[in-house]
């Protein structure tokens, strides 16, 4: 057994409105010295399979066709036995 850790997260050139809402919401409180926030995902996956690379090659599919927007999201993931 295998748990996959996966991060999604808008790509740079993205305009991250949730970002700048949590930032201006931190600004509101006080706490200026914090910039340049972005928000992203975290997705933890348990695959049950006999090795670390199958349990790879289901999380990169995984990602690719479900879990992130290709087009304006970045991914990575760690997959650690369990």
């Amino acid at each position: 057994m295998y748990q996959s850790t996966i991060t999604v997260k808008l790509r740079p050139s993205i305009l991250d409105v949730q970002g700048k809402a949590v930032e201006h919401g931190i600004h509101s409180m006080g706490m200026t010295a914090v910039q340049h926030v972005r928000v992203g995902k975290s997705i933890q996956l348990m695959v049950d399979v006999a090795t670390e690379e199958e349990a790879k090659r289901i999380t990169e599919e995984a990602c690719k066709k479900l879990l992130a927007n290709t087009v304006m999201e970045d991914y990575s993931f760690i997959v650690q036995q369990v």
